[in-house]
């Protein structure tokens, strides 16, 4: 696979469907919405879901809905150029939630966490609120409902990290309204007998975004790194789109919580010397590790998914991630403050 040297060669990387998720959205009936597409993973996932479906169909057109404010026209003006019905609306506006058109499949992405520190009533609203009114609308449709590995407590640096049976223990009102939209989800879906899926995930990385870029902006800046969260869980987000888009398949009621991440814990430590290496830089590194971390264990999403996983190897994404920065490639300027201890975001 040839390195991404271009936003568009970037957005192709990400959006290519697999096989599974072709032959998923091939065995799945009707339209597929996502709410909340606008963001950091919404514009490739919703462009895969569009490329597997023209795949999946021979001929029979189904809809993928792409639903946002879309602060970013561009995006939804590529997204309708690729066959993607573009829908704006504010899901805080429940008679805007009660218009859009109901479909069988939902991909519900919509939440907010920077800034939930300053304005955490905003937090909830959007994590907790939105997540009821959805849930109303899409009464007993297929969901996959993005949450975070947040909602776990730490555990031990040398352990494989939270697993789903683990009880959540969130830290700070953003892992808590998460939670609060968990609980709100798998509610309506009992009530309304909508197979859910509360995907659970830390952290994607796009190049763009993500712990590896964040690392390797500092590294190239000379800010020293904190290696007090001493360990981290990455996943391609390529790798996490498509993963979202077989778990449609695999809702229950009451709903399952899935951990999606990458099969291997690093220390932040190991990541940052080695994109180094890659950047010609050597890290300067502050703080002790502590005893703990934000780790999740995904160990059983291949059981259900009832397949094995082809996960993009760390190695290629270190390299890929270490030229983008190199080349001054574009930014999306959202560090994942993944070394946040205090759940203050």
């Amino acid at each position: 696979m040839t390195a991404p040297d271009s936003p568009a060669a970037l957005d192709d990387a990400l959006s290519t469907p697999s096989p599974a998720v072709v032959r998923t959205l091939q065995q799945l009936d009707g339209d597929l919405i996502v709410l909340g597409a606008g963001g950091k993973m919404g514009p490739s996932l919703t462009r895969m879901a569009r490329r597997a479906m023209d795949a999946a169909d021979g001929g029979r057109r189904r809809e993928v809905i792409a639903v946002s404010r879309w602060t970013d026209p561009a995006a939804a003006a590529s997204l309708a150029a690729d066959g993607v019905r573009v829908l704006t609306a504010d899901l805080l506006d429940r008679p805007a939630v009660d218009a859009l058109p109901w479909a069988p499949n939902v991909m519900f992405m919509a939440g907010q966490k920077f800034g939930s520190g300053g304005d955490p009533a905003q937090t909830w609203a959007m994590n907790a609120i939105v997540p009821a009114w959805c849930g109303e609308r899409f009464a007993g449709a297929r969901q996959v409902v993005f949450s975070t590995g947040n909602v776990y407590p730490f555990t031990r640096m040398a352990g494989p990290g939270a697993n789903e049976q683990m009880a959540p223990a969130p830290v700070g009102e953003y892992a808590m309204s998460c939670l609060g939209r968990e609980r709100v989800m798998s509610a309506l879906g009992a009530r309304h007998r909508s197979p859910v899926v509360l995907y659970r995930l830390n952290y994607a990385c796009a190049l763009t975004y993500g712990v590896l870029t964040d690392l390797a902006l500092q590294i190239r800046d000379g800010v020293p790194v904190s290696v007090t969260m001493g360990a981290v869980n990455v996943i391609w987000q390529g790798d996490a789109n498509a993963i979202a888009l077989q778990l449609l398949a695999h809702g229950s009621v009451p709903a399952v919580p899935v951990n999606v991440t990458g099969a291997e814990t690093h220390t932040v430590r190991a990541l940052a010397t080695a994109l180094g290496q890659r950047l010609g830089h050597t890290p300067v590194f502050h703080g002790e590790e502590a005893a703990d971390a934000l780790l999740s264990d995904a160990r059983a999403l291949p059981v259900r998914l009832g397949t094995d996983l082809d996960p993009m190897p760390i190695d290629r994404l270190l390299d890929w991630t270490a030229a983008w920065v190199s080349d001054g490639l574009p930014l999306l300027a959202k560090a994942t403050k993944f070394e946040v201890r205090d759940g203050r975001f």
